[in-house]
């Protein structure tokens, strides 16, 4: 069988759909030698017909994937099914590889000649690619929060679970000994509003009240003033011309970002002086958080693609923001956060 075969008169409106469609098409016999291979089909492979013609689907399979397709192809030649489809990586001639979603048929041919297999391929890389990484990021945010969970129950054992023991303990030794106690209220009241303090602070990182019924300006300050008395840092904060109100997704998307830039500030820059900037343009929301500290290679953070980063970006992506960072070894650091919103003519502002 050749393709001049398909030109007879007969068969041209099957030979303009065979070389036309977008879809790799393979003619095969029982065996899986290759029959026929349309221009697409030589395109994804890198191959030409005539090279094609006479080696077997096996050959530019990946043998990992090899086995499954063999094993229904043996089904599909004995009778026992009329078609199957999967999805498997091929491999060109020029040995790299790609995803293909195949669909394969026995046509039974009617004047008594031998059966013949049509096979369909379709490139889905981009597709598979797009899964895996977004598999990749799905994983990788939960591993984020798992850590971020550790974080806290250790905060509430080791921190406040034992200051709350200790303060027991110092409760009971007052009680036994009552001539004590009035000295040492004072004391106990202070250590009470401490851990009374954290607990808030702490609740607040969870989910801010404020956020929710006082809106994004007030609750990002808010916690900037509680980083710093936590932290024992400087947070410079400043913002303008925001909207009255904002969606809650945009509102909570911007308070998370800040968040985790700030932690990671405290924690890698070496400095302990920062400045956080949010405000709003006809056209968008924007979010800067800056330090002066070391610094770091943006590339080398990109390839890492720290859980911190992955988090803030694809908050943002959900939002249809960007999310980019500025950074040199030694020269600072600053994160941005953009997201489109239009504030519209009639929209008050909330300037600070």
């Amino acid at each position: 069988m050749s393709s001049q075969t398909l030109s007879a008169p007969g068969n041209q409106l099957f030979h303009y759909l065979f070389t036309q469609a977008s879809l790799g098409i393979a003619v095969e016999d029982l065996e899986g030698k290759l029959l026929l291979a349309n221009p697409a089909l030589c395109s994804m492979l890198g191959y030409r017909e005539d090279e094609l013609c006479g080696m077997n689907c096996g050959d530019f399979a990946n043998p990992e994937d090899s086995e499954d397709d063999w094993a229904l192809f043996q089904q599909l030649c004995a009778g026992a099914i009329d078609r199957y489809s999967l999805e498997k990586r091929y491999v060109r001639k020029d040995g790299v590889q790609f995803w293909g979603r195949l669909n394969v048929s026995l046509w039974r041919n009617g004047d008594g000649g031998s059966p013949l297999v049509f096979a369909f391929v379709e490139d889905i890389t981009d597709r598979k690619l797009s899964e895996l990484a977004l598999a990749n990021v799905s994983r990788r945010l939960i591993e984020a929060q798992e850590r971020e969970r550790i974080r806290i129950s250790r905060e509430l054992h080791d921190d406040i679970g034992q200051r709350l023991a200790m303060l027991s303990s110092e409760l009971q030794q007052l009680q036994e000994d009552p001539f004590e106690a009035r000295g040492r209220i004072a004391e106990l009241q202070k250590q009470t509003a401490e851990i009374a303090e954290d607990i808030q602070s702490l609740s607040h990182e969870l989910h801010s009240s404020k956020l929710q019924f006082l809106g994004i300006a007030v609750a990002t300050k808010s916690f900037c003033q509680e980083f710093e008395t936590q932290q024992k840092v400087e947070v410079d904060f400043r913002s303008d011309d925001l909207p009255t109100a904002l969606p809650p997704d945009i509102s909570l998307g911007f308070f998370r970002v800040l968040q985790e830039a700030l932690r990671n500030a405290a924690k890698h820059s070496g400095v302990r002086h920062f400045e956080v900037r949010l405000w709003g343009t006809s056209g968008e929301i924007q979010l800067t958080v800056s330090d002066s500290g070391l610094g770091f290679d943006t590339q080398a953070a990109k390839a890492s693609r720290g859980l911190g980063l992955i988090s803030m970006e694809e908050r943002l992506k959900m939002l249809n923001g960007t999310f980019s960072i500025e950074s040199r070894p030694q020269h600072g650091t600053t994160i941005h956060a953009r997201v489109p919103f239009s504030l519209g003519e009639d929209f008050l502002r909330a300037v600070e």
